[in-house]
């Protein structure tokens, strides 16, 4: 499906779409015939009057052929779409309501399935760079990055084996049941950028505008009906400000999960829940939550996590080559590099060197480990250290940042008055929107790079020919329904009434093709999701690894498409298709590491 086609359905639902009530306009019919062969009324008058022919409703509208849009037929259709709305005179015969409306509905879907044939639906690259605002690479001298999830991809094992531990912990040293073994990982349950009501121990998704998306409310494994979910706060979807209005996604009653790491919480925190409920144990949701938080947090302070990814880094650090070849690059064209991590070093040691090589200190400028972030960039208190080669901190002053050596702690002012590395030369690439980037973008100008791994699994749904076809029709008959709805009578009502069935029926289909129980992490239904305002908000770029970089020149302009805005028409074709620019893969562009 090409940019093009997309112009072609938009152009049809605006010229479908003006504001002529229906009943007094020209229908635009196809130059097929003149006569019903049935019945020998002329095509116009069987428009403006009750049809006389038994064929149903659907039937009453004839597609135009592809192969005669052009020459007489071209000419004649267009000259139908230029006649004016015409007044109907006492004696025209009553419009048939109900067949009219499923004409249109008729006409429509014929239209937006002629126009998306098979097998042109790939259009987004999963390699592509994404951006919410313009930045230009040219002006960028300076790149910076975390560590996890950013230079390190890790494969999904190391969720499983977060949320195994962190179980076991929950049982042995929180003396919860034994029974909650019976709960294996389910990598595919939880999307991140969910929120928790923590006294209510409800997981769901919200959107932009802080509604809850009904159908993605979940207490331990089971849906929450609309109806209970309406109940619980006071008859709206709508969650207040003051429980979401911790800057960093942790309000007093309800939690946003932001990093990938979160997921394994996520689902023990489920299947906890879940324990309780099914075998009728009264709990504190409250303290539930504190205790499985806890248990997910000693993994990490214990050491657990870095150890299974030393002892096998094969198993866990994902392609790793091609973050070598980002690095390679921009240090052959001259660009520095820092890393500010909270990790500690012996775990980036390790990581770096199996990734880069055991050089990998000389790529980078200023080496900074277990800063402490987000406290690292709003909290000027701790002074950096120093580490020795041993990985001993040492007791100098820090004067100076140098290269080759390897910082502790510190803080961003500090770090900003030794370097003189400010504003828009500066790009931070990270994962967690409010711990990597809030901060750098907000208070200090940095350009910011998101990684997003889901991106990858999203856009190849996208591409599919399911979803596309299901997207589209949605989107048309939406449309179709915002139009129509001017028609009150009792047949007009039924007809809407089905409509807004089939709507929400696609509505679901295209939700379960990405994740049957919160669909995508950007979109609810029809509004970009809480995470996707967070995305816009704090990013200037964002693509699923660093690798996408590969596919770039180091001048590359990224310009954020100009979509329409509500009130604005949809004059830009070109821009419609956001990320549809067929950039290299990552295969073809191996010449470069």
């Amino acid at each position: 499906m090409s940019c093009k086609t997309f112009g072609v359905i938009r152009r049809a639902l605006l010229q479908s779409g003006n504001s002529t009530p229906p009943l007094v306009r020209s229908r635009k019919l196809p130059n097929v015939c003149n006569k019903c062969s049935s019945c020998g009324v002329s095509v116009q008058e069987k428009v403006d009057a009750t049809p006389c022919c038994s064929s149903p409703p659907a039937a009453s509208v004839t597609a135009v052929p592809r192969h005669q849009v052009g020459g007489k037929n071209k000419k004649r259709s267009e000259e139908r779409l230029a006649v004016s709305g015409r007044s109907y005179s006492s004696t025209a015969l009553k419009v048939d309501q109900k067949t009219y409306l499923w004409a249109r509905y008729s006409e429509m879907k014929r239209l937006v399935h002629d126009l998306i044939p098979p097998g042109v639906c790939s259009l987004l690259n999963p390699s592509h760079v994404y951006a919410n605002n313009e930045v230009s690479l040219e002006e960028v001298d300076i790149y910076g990055f975390d560590y996890d999830y950013t230079l390190a991809l890790y494969s999904s094992s190391l969720n499983n084996m977060i949320y195994s531990t962190a179980r076991d912990l929950l049982i042995q040293r929180y003396k919860y049941p034994e029974g909650i073994k019976q709960y294996d990982y389910m990598p595919n349950f939880a999307t991140r950028g969910l929120h928790y009501d923590i006294q209510k121990g409800l997981l769901m998704k919200i959107d932009a505008f802080h509604y809850i998306q009904p159908g993605t409310v979940y207490r331990g494994l089971r849906a929450v009906p609309d109806e209970e979910v309406l109940q619980m706060y006071q008859g709206t979807y709508h969650l207040p400000l003051n429980h979401l209005s911790g800057f960093y996604g942790k309000g007093p009653k309800v939690k946003q999960f932001m990093d990938v790491f979160s997921l394994p919480e996520m689902t023990l925190l489920a299947v906890a829940n879940e324990y309780f409920l099914s075998n009728g144990i009264q709990y504190d949701p409250v303290h539930l939550y504190r205790d499985v938080s806890d248990a997910i947090g000693m993994v990490h302070i214990k050491g657990y996590m870095y150890k299974w990814i030393m002892e096998d880094l094969e198993r866990y650090i994902m392609r790793g080559e091609e973050t070598s070849a980002v690095l390679h690059r921009l240090v052959s064209h001259g660009k520095k590099l820092f890393l500010i991590t909270n990790s500690p070093f012996s775990f980036v040691d390790k990581g770096m060197k199996y990734m880069v090589g055991k050089n990998w200190r000389e790529f980078f400028d200023v080496i900074i480990v277990q800063a402490d972030k987000p406290h690292f960039f709003n909290d000027c208190a701790k002074p950096f250290r120093r580490l020795d080669g041993n990985g001993d901190l040492q007791w100098d002053k820090i004067n100076s940042l140098d290269k080759g050596q390897v910082y502790k702690q510190g803080n961003l002012f500090d770090f900003l008055r030794l370097t003189g590395w400010r504003g828009s030369k500066v790009l931070y690439f990270g994962d967690h929107l409010y711990s990597d980037l809030a901060d750098v973008m907000l208070r200090h100008g940095w350009r910011t790079g998101a990684i997003v791994p889901e991106l990858d699994l999203e856009t190849r749904v996208v591409n599919t020919e399911q979803y596309a076809h299901s997207l589209t029709w949605q989107q048309a008959l939406t449309g179709l329904l915002e139009r129509m709805q001017l028609h009150r009578d009792p047949e007009s009502r039924q007809v809407l009434s089905e409509w807004m069935q089939e709507r929400e029926e696609l509505r679901y289909k295209t939700k379960n093709l990405l994740n049957p129980q919160f669909g995508s992490i950007f979109r609810t239904c029809h509004n970009p999701t809480y995470f996707s305002r967070r995305l816009s908000r704090f990013s200037d770029l964002y693509m699923a690894s660093l690798s996408c970089l590969l596919n770039y020149d180091l001048s590359h302009t990224f310009y954020p498409r100009r979509t329409p805005l509500q009130h604005e028409a949809p004059l830009w074709m070109d821009q419609l298709c956001t990320g549809c620019m067929k950039t290299p893969y990552l295969e073809e562009m191996a010449h470069i590491r």
